[in-house]
Formats: C-alpha cells, sequence, structure tokens
C-alpha cells in the first residue's frame, strides 16, 4: 500500500513538471486535504494573525518525536498525525502559505512544505534538510520566507561552535552512512563561521512588545554543540502578553503555554533566550 501510494503522488506531480519523492499515508493525505478546507477562510489583514489562527487549529494534535526519520533514504514526509516542535512550525507556514498563495491543493502544500524543509528548497539527500534551527531560519530568510528580527528587538550577535550532531553521530541513524556525515561536518564547519542574534533570557519581558503574533521563536541554548532546543509560534493571548504555540513536550501535544513567554523560558535551565524570524 506504501509503495503504492508513493508511485501514485510521483505520478501526479510529474503532470505539473516535478518529482518528489514522498512518504504519505492516505490517512495523512486526507488530513492534509481536510485541513485546507478548513483553513480556507483564514486569511487575514495581518498575516501573523493568519499563522496563529492557522496553527491553533492543530491544537491536542499529539507530540511525536522524529517524525522525519522513516525508511533508509530521505523522503519529504507529511504526517499531520503527530508533530514536533520544528514541524509543527514548518506545517503551519506551508499551509498559511496556502492562503497567501489562493492554492488550496495537495501538490501546492507539498510543494510548499520542501520549499521551507531543505537548503534552499530543494529535497537532495539527508544532508540537505535545515537540520540546525538557525541555518533554518538563515536560508528561509534567503528565500524571503522570513525575516530574522531578532537583532531589531534587542539582540546581541553570538558565535558558537555547532557541531551537536556529527559529535553525536550514534543518535542519528542516517549518519551511518559516512557520505551523510561528511555533508553534516560540511554544514557544521559553515555554521561555525556564522554569527547569529540571540535576545537574552532577561531582556525578553522588556522587549515583549516589539514581538508579533505569527512570530517563530526559536529557542537558543547553552547545550555544547547546539544553537537551539524548541520551536514554536507567538501568539499574543487575552492577558495581553506573547505565549508560545507549539508542539509541547511537557503536554505531549500542541497548546499554547500557560505562562506567557519569558516566564515559560524560566523553567528551562539551559535556555539562554530567544531568536526570533517574522514571516514575510
Amino acid at each position: 500500500m506504501r509503495q503504492f501510494l508513493l508511485l501514485l503522488i510521483l505520478l501526479t506531480n510529474s503532470q505539473l513538471g516535478f518529482t518528489q519523492q514522498i512518504t504519505c499515508s492516505p490517512k495523512d493525505k486526507a488530513a492534509v486535504e481536510e485541513k485546507i478546507n478548513t483553513i480556507e477562510r483564514m486569511l487575514q489583514s495581518n498575516y501573523g494573525n493568519t499563522l496563529v489562527s492557522v496553527g491553533k487549529t492543530f491544537v491536542t494534535t499529539p507530540y511525536v518525536a522524529k517524525t522525519l526519520e522513516i525508511g533508509d533514504t530521505e523522503t519529504l514526509v507529511v504526517n499531520l498525525q503527530g508533530l514536533d516542535c520544528t514541524t509543527f512550525v514548518e506545517n503551519v507556514l506551508a499551509f498559511s502559505m496556502l492562503l497567501r498563495q489562493q492554492e488550496y491543493s495537495f501538490d501546492a502544500f507539498i510543494n510548499n512544505l520542501e520549499i521551507i524543509r531543505y537548503k534552499d528548497g530543494v529535497l537532495d539527500g539527508y544532508a540537505s534538510r535545515l537540520h540546525y534551527f538557525s541555518e533554518w531560519i538563515a536560508n528561509n530568510a534567503e528565500k524571503t520566507l522570513v525575516k530574522d528580527i531578532t537583532g531589531e528587538i534587542g539582540g546581541i550577535e553570538i558565535t558558537k561552535d555547532i557541531d551537536f550532531m556529527s559529535t553525536h553521530r550514534n543518535l542519528y541513524p542516517y549518519l551511518a552512512d559516512d557520505l551523510n556525515f561528511a555533508k553534516i561536518k560540511d554544514s557544521e564547519d559553515y555554521l561555525k563561521n556564522q554569527i547569529i542574534c540571540v535576545l537574552a533570557q532577561n531582556k525578553i519581558a522588556e522587549n515583549e512588545h516589539l514581538i508579533q503574533s505569527g512570530d517563530i521563536i526559536a529557542l537558543a541554548t547553552s547545550i555544547n554543540g547546539l544553537d537551539v532546543t524548541h520551536t514554536g509560534i507567538a501568539t499574543r493571548e487575552i492577558d495581553g502578553r506573547i505565549h508560545l504555540l507549539h508542539a509541547s513536550t511537557g503536554s505531549m501535544e500542541v497548546e499554547v503555554s500557560k505562562l506567557p513567554l519569558a516566564d515559560y523560558l524560566k523553567n528551562i535551565k539551559s535556555n539562554i533566550g530567544i531568536m526570533v524570524a517574522r514571516p514575510l
């Protein structure tokens, strides 16, 4: 059944002039089409509010880690049954883009997802996926999908050795392949020379008014080799404060944080602050 579905989707996309290797169950394909129907009238003049509205349709969706680690080769995984923090953000952005594009099809959705998830928008093996979120922000900024506004809202520049994947090779099955490992090392070497901006944890509350609903929030970390440990979407709630709409490892589902973002982060020992990217 899985092989038949994969072949069916490849043939369908070939008619549009491109081919993709896709892993998608019939249940997930139906879920994408149902989601498109649900959000069809959610486009607002404020694009950030659109992202929040779309994001809240995922509330209570289970948190599931490593949903992209399927099979022996990298494919474009479509899975709405379980989301981790990054795939939640990617799916919300991909669906929201459909509304701006006035495209309401499965094919348009998977095209958006590939553009968002992979370097320069092209799936070309495991190493082409944007594994480190600082690179995810930078590469999607180059695509003009987002803008890194961290520096504009009080963030300061930092440099850090980003090498967690290569120094923890055993945690990533795809890195058993020497070619994949070498390509990830190349990406990490590139990132070591890149400056990133972080808004310090103790500066978030005083700069919170500069964060808008729909901004993508990345939690920067003190953990060696890592840039970011968690992601979500900013939402200004009825208390007037910015909260985090995210796939939570606490409740194990998509939720809006009960505490405002600035207070929520105080409970995370390794957190040093946030990066903020504004969808364009």
